[in-house]
């Protein structure tokens, strides 16, 4: 029997319902409101179908909610087992003293130094040591906000703002999704002093991420273009153009999301020309950027499109290096995970959700996407292995 959850649970479905009757609204008018069937949205809220982030941020927008009101980030309960929640206020502290000048309390190192050491903490991310780099991060932005206050000049402001950018990496990756956007703002105000376009152009791409998490995707949709019109200001080159093919890969996912297959498959082709120029080139501001980012983001936007089958066949031809960052890689399984569950294939689908786990265990126990695909497998009245009730326990279910 599919599992059946009240409105106390953690499930997604039942938080939907909770809403919805405190809005005094029958499913019929929430379905009619958000321009989803009644058949999924009865299914969704008794966790008989799992919720795909297009049918979330619908509804979220029915509801005049944040998206994250109804996947029930952040998921307290876990960050406080995984001595994480004690970790962001400090983050939050250190982004407030942006404009106050040089601390006198702070003897910041030299600035090559504090460029190594913010380096550093943006590869630690992609490593997923997330536990690692929240707890070091705070001091690091205090010495790098004194030192471009010290010297100001375009490198301390350069290393400032990836200070800020990780910290928007931290604060997402853990569910802190208003905090996230506190990060970019001061992303905007430091690229702004480093007279830099491309950290610029960059800031639009992250922006329009979030926009995306929150469902706004023609706010996105303007952010991206945007950032497009800010990168033609930089000086043309191999950065340039990885800042550019990114953000055309988040325009792809995007234009799927909001279902719009044209514009979706215009952007991925871009990127994918881009990528031909300039190879794999994952080091450049730490996108990931290369054909092979281009492969894994054909098989997300299939999934946003809802043509599932043929992102499973996607992820079947789309090879995933080993050396690629267990971010990149734990996502795209958790992705894939998804579009197998949707076609029935729920071996498959959990055996990616382990995979995700593996290589990145701290970011795939704070993915939404996760948990509503362990919930879609849950209520799928197959037979799963031993190891699905110990991975349910892992998420806090």
């Amino acid at each position: 029997m599919p599992p059946h959850f009240d409105e106390h649970t953690g499930h997604t479905g039942a938080r939907i319902a909770g809403v919805r009757k405190v809005r005094r609204l029958t499913r019929r008018e929430l379905a009619d409101l958000a321009h989803v069937s009644y058949s999924t949205l009865t299914k969704v809220e008794q966790g008989a179908l799992p919720a795909s982030p297009s049918v979330i941020g619908a509804l979220a927008r029915a509801l005049s909610l944040p998206v994250t009101e109804l996947t029930g980030q952040p998921y307290v309960d876990e960050l406080r087992a995984d001595q994480l929640d004690g970790l962001i206020q400090p983050i939050r502290e250190a982004l407030d003293v942006y404009d106050l000048g040089p601390d006198p309390d702070v003897m910041p190192r030299t600035l090559p130094e504090l460029e190594a050491h913010a380096d550093e903490l943006c590869a630690m991310v992609r490593a997923t040591n997330i536990k690692q780099v929240a707890a070091g991060l705070p001091a690091l932005i205090h010495e790098a906000t004194t030192a471009a206050h010290t010297a100001p000049g375009d490198r301390s402001w350069r290393v400032l703002a990836s200070t800020y950018r990780t910290a928007y990496d931290v604060t997402t990756k853990l569910g802190f999704l208003d905090l996230c956007t506190v990060a970019l703002d001061r992303l905007e105000w430091a690229a702004q002093r480093a007279s830099d376009p491309v950290l610029g152009g960059m800031r639009q791409y992250l922006r329009a991420l979030a926009y995306l998490r929150a469902s706004d995707y023609r706010t996105g949709k303007r952010l991206v273009r945007l950032g497009m019109a800010t990168l033609a200001q930089a000086e043309a080159g191999r950065v340039r153009d990885v800042v550019t093919g990114q953000l055309h890969l988040g325009a792809a996912v995007l234009a799927g999301r909001d279902k719009d297959e044209g514009a979706a498959t215009g952007h991925l082709d871009e990127a994918r020309r881009i990528a031909e120029r300039t190879g794999e080139a994952g080091k450049v501001h730490w996108l990931s950027f290369g054909p092979t980012n281009v492969g894994a983001h054909h098989v997300s936007v299939l999934a946003e499109l809802d043509r599932y089958p043929e992102a499973v066949r996607a992820a079947e031809d789309t090879v995933i290096p080993a050396t690629w960052p267990p971010s990149r890689r734990a996502h795209h399984y958790t992705e894939v995970a998804r579009a197998e569950l949707w076609t029935g294939r729920t071996d498959a689908a959990f055996r990616n959700l382990q995979l995700a786990r593996k290589v990145a265990p701290q970011q795939t126990r704070y993915h939404p996407v996760v948990r509503e695909t362990f919930a879609g497998l849950e209520s799928a009245r197959r037979r799963m292995p031993e190891t699905f009730s110990n991975y349910g326990a892992w998420l806090g279910r």
